[in-house]
C-alpha cells in the first residue's frame, strides 16, 4: 500500500514537473521583456540625475505636470464613458441581429482594427478640420454658421481615440451578452417587466463583467496613448505618453521620463487590481 501511495506521488510530481517545464518560456519573455525593463526605467528615475526620490517630487510638484496629469484622466475617462455608451446598444444588436449581418458588421469592426493608426488619425484630421466634411456638411444642413474648431483640442482628441476604442468594448461585451440565456429576459416578461425594467434589472446586471472589461481596457489604453493625442490634440492637450516621450526624445531626460512612465504604470496596475476585486468576470454568477 505504502509502496502504491508512493509510486502515485512520483507520477503526480512527475506530471506537475512536466506541466512547469511549458512555462519556462513564457516566464522567460515576461522576465525578459516585461520585468527588467520596468526595475531599469525604476532604478534610472531614483537615481539619474542624482540618486533619491527628486524626479518624483518635481513631477508630482509640479502644477504643470499635473496639468498633464489631469488632462489624461480626463480624456481617458470621456472615452471611456463614451465608449461604453456607443458600443453597449452596438453589442447588443450584434447578439440579436439574424445572420449573416452580425458577421458582415464584426467583419467590418475587426477591419477598422487592423487598419494603420497614423491612417485612421490622419483621416480623422481631414475630416474634422475647418474646411473637412465634417464643417462643410454641418454647414449645408444649416446647423452652423461657422465652422467649429474640432482638431487641436479635447473636442478631436475624444473623437479620434473613442472611434479607435469602440472594438474594444464592443468585442468583450458581444461575448458576455451571447452567453446570457434569452429565456432569462423572456421571464422577466412574463412576470411583468417592462423593457426599461428587464434592462436595468436583467440585462445590464448579468453583462456587468463585460462593461467592466471593456471599460477598464479602453481607460488604460487610453493612459497611456500617443499618437492620436499628439496629432488631434496638440500642444495644449498634452498626454502623460507625450510627456514621457517629450522628456526621453527631447529633453534627453531619463530619470523624468522613468519617473512619469513608472507613474503611468502604478495607476494601471492599481485599476487593474480593482477591477479584480470588484469585476472579477473569471467568477461564476
Amino acid at each position: 500500500m505504502a509502496l502504491s501511495l508512493t509510486a502515485d506521488g512520483w507520477r503526480r510530481r512527475k506530471r506537475y514537473d512536466g506541466s512547469l517545464s511549458y512555462l519556462v518560456p513564457a516566464l522567460a519573455l515576461v522576465v525578459i521583456f516585461f520585468i527588467l525593463p520596468v526595475l531599469m526605467l525604476l532604478l534610472r528615475s531614483v537615481l539619474e540625475p542624482e540618486p533619491g526620490l527628486h524626479n518624483y517630487a518635481t513631477l508630482l510638484g509640479s502644477s504643470t505636470y499635473l496639468r498633464i496629469f489631469v488632462n489624461t484622466f480626463v480624456v481617458a475617462g470621456l472615452v471611456t464613458v463614451i465608449s461604453v455608451a456607443l458600443g453597449y446598444p452596438v453589442a447588443w444588436l450584434l447578439a440579436i441581429m439574424p445572420a449573416p449581418w452580425p458577421r458582415l458588421v464584426l467583419a467590418v469592426i475587426i477591419l477598422s482594427m487592423w487598419t494603420n493608426l497614423l491612417a485612421r488619425t490622419y483621416a480623422w484630421m481631414v475630416l474634422l478640420q475647418r474646411t473637412g466634411v465634417v464643417n462643410k456638411t454641418l454647414m449645408s444642413l444649416g446647423i452652423v454658421d461657422a465652422p467649429l474648431a474640432l482638431v487641436n483640442n479635447l473636442v478631436g482628441v475624444t473623437i479620434g481615440m473613442t472611434y479607435i476604442m469602440l472594438p474594444f468594448v464592443i468585442l468583450p461585451l458581444l461575448g458576455v451578452i451571447r452567453a446570457i440565456d434569452p429565456a432569462v429576459l423572456q421571464a422577466a416578461a412574463l412576470c411583468g417587466a417592462s423593457r426599461w425594467q428587464s434592462f436595468t434589472r436583467v440585462l445590464l446586471p448579468l453583462s456587468l463583467p463585460g462593461v467592466a472589461a471593456g471599460a477598464l481596457m479602453v481607460f488604460v489604453m487610453s493612459l497611456g496613448y500617443f499618437v492620436t493625442p499628439a496629432l488631434l490634440g496638440g500642444t495644449a492637450n498634452m498626454m502623460l505618453a507625450e510627456l514621457v516621450a517629450q522628456f526621453v526624445q527631447s529633453l534627453v531626460n531619463w530619470g523624468m521620463g522613468g519617473a512619469a512612465a513608472f507613474v503611468l504604470l502604478v495607476v494601471t496596475l492599481a485599476l487593474y487590481v480593482i477591477q479584480l476585486r470588484f469585476f472579477n468576470t473569471g467568477r461564476a454568477r
